[in-house]
């Protein structure tokens, strides 16, 4: 079985870069993971973030779209629940139009940012109380389709433009209601194993063994998304993934920092025997290594959540460090661009 690779590149920002040059960077690696043979890059969304700059997925999605040839582009993705199905189906059938077959719609329920940004996002408007995403998927998948019900109170009304290629419905999720829901709409399904390692392999189990067969897939498809860091040697990937960890502890110390740290940072930190344990902890939602050590790793993962496609994000501080991850993982599995 031929494995496939994407790329969900979240506009990381390292220290002391302007926010422009992480925008841009996202740009550039799509036109190199399309040079590499790599089948997708997404976009994630999130807000008020000093050290991501990606809040708007389905612009920046664009804009890739606008500059690549054959890879595909998507969300990873777009938070349904600060938004309107309707618009969310309108900005899609728009992308798809000038993209014909090339567009992926993941769509996720997280916030994407603290309590402060979704208010404003809600624009003041109270918090539903009740859970609505549900609901929301079904909504979006009848506007992309033109299937909505004649007991609908909108029945009747079309998502504009009415194109012939319609992008690709994806759920995405770190849990077992997000596995349980994909596998209920029969949908294809993303699991965010880079943002939760508990019960992983379950969860998609569980997806596999629950799809119910939809109007537009009759078959379950799964995916998992992890963490990646590759370099010529082991010990140099881990040296770069050392930005990460310390990334990633700040975060869950409530920190907040503008942006990815020098690797040589975490070398200059005295660490608790907690912290050390949280960035071990942590390191289980990440494949680290030379390609050697990461073709294993993605065989091991492939075979463990029965997928043939797994999706790689990459924060380093340097950007060459992570076009260089990209190209030798790429080299390492046997991509070839078509």
């Amino acid at each position: 079985m031929m494995l496939k690779l994407s790329i969900l590149d979240q506009s990381p920002r390292a220290a002391g870069e302007p926010t422009e040059k992480a925008l841009s960077n996202t740009v550039e690696l799509a036109s190199f993971a399309e040079e590499l043979g790599y089948s997708r890059i997404w976009v994630s969304e999130h807000h008020d973030s000093l050290g991501l700059a990606g809040s708007s997925p389905e612009i920046l999605a664009t804009w890739i779209a606008a500059r690549t040839r054959k890879i595909r582009v998507g969300t990873g993705g777009v938070m349904l629940p600060h938004y309107s199905a309707y618009k969310v189906a309108e900005n899609f059938r728009v992308l798809s139009g000038l993209a014909p077959g090339r567009i992926d719609l993941g769509v996720g329920r997280a916030p994407g940012g603290m309590p402060r940004a979704t208010r404003a996002l809600q624009d003041g408007r109270p918090i539903p109380s009740k859970d609505r995403f549900p609901d929301q998927v079904d909504e979006l998948s009848w506007y992309l389709n033109d299937r909505l019900p004649d007991s609908h109170p909108y029945f009747g009304l079309t998502a504009t433009p009415v194109i012939g290629q319609l992008p690709d419905l994806w759920m995405l999720g770190s849990s077992s209601s997000s596995a349980e829901l994909a596998a209920h709409k029969g949908l294809p399904y993303n699991f965010a194993l880079f943002i939760n390692s508990e019960f992983a392999e379950d969860n998609m189990q569980h997806y596999l063994q629950n799809f119910q067969a939809s109007e537009t897939h009759s078959h379950p498809t799964g995916m998992v998304t992890v963490f990646a860091i590759c370099a010529e040697t082991d010990e140099e990937a881990h040296y770069l993934a050392g930005s990460l960890d310390l990334s990633m502890l700040w975060l869950a110390q409530g920190i907040m920092r503008e942006g990815t740290p020098h690797p040589d940072e975490i070398l200059e930190q005295n660490f608790s025997v907690y912290e050390r344990d949280r960035i071990l902890y942590n390191r289980r939602r990440m494949i680290i290594g030379s390609p050697q050590t990461i073709g294993r790793q993605l065989a091991e993962l492939s075979e463990r959540f029965r997928t043939n496609e797994i999706m790689l994000t990459t924060i380093t501080h340097s950007f060459e460090a992570k076009k260089k991850s990209f190209e030798l993982i790429a080299k390492e599995v046997g991509l070839t661009s078509k």
